[in-house]
């Protein structure tokens, strides 16, 4: 049996779902709110999940957007709380456990969810009140199953993060089984967005040696798998290593991330339709050669490390590699291919720095920075 217990219980195995009753049981979840999406119910993982269930009454809420907004969790809170539900399963890709983690809170807070942001202060107003939840990822990507944070675009059009222990799922069921019918375009995103977590948050500045090792030993199994399950979703091995990369840098980036989030969940915010993953996929070369002279990243040769991870020579191999993985992977080569444009970079590069991210990269990037990586971007 492969149990975990590290910053929450996490089951990951082929199978794990058939633990999802007992789970229930085990944290005292009567009548679950289940939240997910349109794409998971028609793609039958919904209806596999309520079989696991059996008997226990079950309220659905399977309306979450692409990207998790604060309309949406205000939406699912209302139907929490008429149906007097005692607890939360999340149910998808990153987007539903966001979600359900501000239902979390909007169900047992009173106010606005800015109430709660982090840039806000708004963290030691969450409180153990906070709904139980379970956490089931059908992607692997953000590793929102073993993390403590929600990105959720607020009501006032600010992509923000949700941050507190209370967040933190009861349990993740992370079953492997359940991703062999992701599209290769999601496949390589979302893959790409877990190996942005396992290098942004080795490069971040706190001292946290165990999450570094995660970090690295995560970016080992994306690097070398995630071709692998892009081009074969159906190759188990693959897709387990995945998952595990992807819980992995989850676990690392309570450390902290970096630029690389700032601008992503900065983009996000201005355009709600962008990929997260993909957006990471494409800043992540330049944000590492704005690193590459950071006292704390050249004096412990972490671009180095991180190039042994991925099996190249140097570390002056790392930013093409990066950059022709997301080539053969078929993935936009910049953000001109997603329509954005230059008149954009204010708006993008003000979301950056008020970005609970941004004070953690290596190197406190200025305006003027952050334009020369968007331009790098393009």
């Amino acid at each position: 049996m492969s149990i975990i217990n590290y910053l929450t219980q996490i089951h990951i195995e082929f199978g794990a779902l058939e633990k999802l009753a007992m789970e229930c049981e085990r944290i005292g979840i009567k009548h679950p709110l289940l939240v997910t999406d349109q794409g998971i119910r028609q793609a039958g993982i919904l209806s596999q999940t309520l079989l696991q269930l059996k008997d226990l009454p079950v309220t659905i809420f399977d309306q979450t957007p692409s990207n998790p907004t604060e309309a949406a969790a205000q939406e699912a809170a209302k139907l929490f709380n008429q149906h007097h539900c005692d607890g939360l399963i999340a149910l998808g890709g990153g987007s539903s456990l966001d979600c359900a983690k501000a239902v979390a809170i909007l169900a047992t807070h009173p106010g606005p969810l800015k109430t709660y942001a982090t840039i806000e202060g708004g963290s030691s107003k969450i409180t153990s009140n906070a709904a139980p939840l379970i956490a089931i990822p059908t992607t692997s990507g953000t590793g929102s199953e073993v993390a403590r944070g929600a990105i959720v675009i607020l009501e006032d059009g600010r992509k923000v993060g949700l941050h507190s222990w209370f967040l933190m799922p009861k349990t993740a069921i992370c079953d492997p089984l359940l991703t062999l019918g992701l599209p290769p375009f999601l496949t390589a995103a979302t893959g790409m967005d877990a190996i942005a977590h396992c290098m942004e948050t080795f490069m971040a500045a706190p001292f946290n040696p165990p999450a570094d090792g995660i970090a690295l030993d995560g970016l080992r199994r994306a690097w070398a798998h995630i071709e692998k399950a892009t081009n074969n979703g159906q190759d188990r091995n693959a897709r387990l290593q995945m998952m595990s990369a992807s819980m992995q840098g989850a676990m690392a980036f309570q450390k902290g991330l970096g630029c690389v989030h700032s601008l992503s969940h900065s983009l996000g915010g201005v355009n709600p339709k962008l990929h997260h993953g993909t957006l990471n996929a494409i800043f992540l070369p330049s944000v590492i050669r704005f690193n590459q002279d950071a006292p704390s990243v050249m004096e412990e040769s972490r671009i180095s490390r991180m190039a042994l991870a991925m099996g190249l020579s140097s570390e002056d191999d790392v930013i093409p590699a990066i950059i022709d993985l997301n080539q053969r992977l078929g993935l936009p080569k910049g953000l001109k291919e997603l329509g954005v444009t230059k008149s954009l970079f204010p708006k993008i590069i003000h979301g950056a720095e008020k970005d609970h991210c941004h004070l953690m990269n290596p190197k406190i990037a200025t305006s003027e920075d952050y334009e020369v990586m968007l331009q790098e971007s393009m």
